[in-house]
């Protein structure tokens, strides 16, 4: 009998009203679907369960790719008690209590896997609390994050597991494995006699971005709309069933960071689809606008420079439309100006001069003021020849002075050096025609 009084058991204890993805859980690795470049024949995980390694891991990767059940085939293959364990809802005395039970079992040679999900989640003092244990062995810790371990977690911790990265599944699988949830009349949705479209399962596993328990909870969905409208899943009933897409995104994990950084190079690379389609991702996900304008802003900066100094006005312009207006209506400005910096010309020449200097600041002595560059507003200032040779530019021919502003030791170093692109090109002639009106000052 199930735990819940009244309700029906489904195979090996699961109940017959659970979601439509804890029933089509796989229980074995035959059933698994995916990661074969993990559990493929000779592959590392495949061989650490085979030989019932005792290792504790890390799997990385995104939503709905299956590491809790992963964690759980582990578990049934090697006859380990399995404890089950959120970072969410769990603190350090649950962890205490939890690692306790573990220990007593460890005296009467049971085994225990305890899977952590969202080990990310956890901090510093949380996830020292599992080092002993896993030391000792314990228990065999498998931590479930979405997040980069190499920020995310402890690298005490860390050095102790061994980090599996999970990728996402592709399309075909989720629409092979969907199907299998239409016909299996033990798990899935056979009973109910449906029909399903081959687009229409397509465009609900496009929607679920590789995640298949979001896949499994729209076609669950869809067939409670089917069973209403002539049993059949078509296009148009999926359509209702996915109302929105889902994107992976946590606008302080790193998907964030791989959407800015896809948008920034592709901003630099000149390719204005690309920087509008994750432009759009970021605005989709509910990035703050904000945050995209300064971001924008740094590409005319960094990557744009002086080849066309107005775009940096222009991106200070949508910034200012895009608090003027919110979104989504401003968010049309970032995108024009975003297209205007992927077919501006380029240069980075500002952007590298400044961190040359900033390099020569950090490896060299602090260079006194030369004297002539220096004002002399007292008299004891002019005795120390403070202001002595200098010369006033507007005085001179070609307004420019035969005079060092370096100083000594870095007389005639040259950090910026234009390139020929855009409003560049005139400024790399004009300081050619200051080199020349310099030199011919000196014969």
């Amino acid at each position: 009998m199930s735990l819940f009084d009244g309700e029906p058991e489904g195979p090996k204890g699961t109940l017959a009203t659970a979601p439509l993805a804890e029933r089509m859980r796989p229980r074995m690795l035959e059933e698994y679907s995916g990661q074969e470049h993990l559990l493929g024949p000779g592959k590392p995980l495949r061989i650490q369960i085979e030989r019932d390694d005792p290792g504790s891991m890390i799997f990385w990767g995104p939503p709905g790719v299956g590491k809790t059940t992963l964690a759980k085939i582990i578990a049934e293959t090697t006859r380990a008690s399995f404890i089950e364990f959120s970072a969410v809802t769990s603190g350090i005395k649950e962890i205490k209590q939890v690692m306790a039970s573990a220990a007593q079992a460890a005296e009467l040679h049971s085994r225990t896997i305890l899977f952590v999900d969202e080990i990310h989640r956890f901090n510093k003092a949380q996830q020292d609390a599992f080092l002993p244990y896993v030391e000792r062995g314990t228990i065999r810790l498998i931590g479930a994050t979405t997040e980069n371990p190499s920020f995310e977690i402890i690298s005490a911790l860390l050095s102790r597991c061994r980090v599996y990265v999970l990728k996402a599944l592709s399309e075909e699988r989720i629409v092979a494995l969907l199907r299998r949830a239409v016909e299996d009349r033990e798990r899935g949705l056979g009973t109910l006699e449906l029909t399903a479209d081959d687009d229409a399962l397509a465009l609900i596993a496009s929607y679920s971005s590789g995640d298949c328990r979001s896949a499994y909870n729209t076609l669950e969905v869809a067939a409670q709309l089917a069973r209403d409208a002539g049993k059949r899943i078509d296009k148009t009933i999926a359509t209702e069933a996915a109302q929105q897409r889902v994107l992976m995104y946590d606008k302080s994990g790193e998907e964030h960071y791989n959407l800015i950084s896809a948008l920034h190079k592709s901003v630099r690379n000149s390719d204005p689809d690309a920087a509008l389609y994750w432009l759009a991702r970021m605005f989709a996900a509910g990035e703050d606008p904000m945050y995209l304008a300064r971001r924008v802003v740094r590409m005319a900066v960094e990557d744009i420079g002086l080849a066309a100094p107005e775009a940096m006005n222009l991106c200070l312009s949508a910034k200012q439309t895009m608090e003027f207006l919110g979104s989504p209506e401003g968010d049309l400005a970032l995108a024009e100006a975003v297209v205007y910096l992927c077919l501006a010309p380029k240069s980075n020449a500002v952007y590298m001069a400044y961190g040359a200097v900033q390099q020569e600041i950090e490896h060299t002595r602090q260079e006194p003021v030369p004297l002539h560059l220096r004002n002399a507003p007292t008299k004891l200032m002019k005795e120390l020849e403070y202001g002595k040779g200098y010369r006033y530019a507007h005085d001179e021919e070609g307004r420019v002075a035969d005079m060092d502003c370096l100083p000594d030791s870095l007389r005639g170093h040259t950090y910026y050096h234009p390139t020929l692109e855009g409003r560049e090109k005139l400024l790399a002639q004009r300081m050619e025609e200051i080199r020349r009106i310099k030199a011919g000052k000196r014969q």
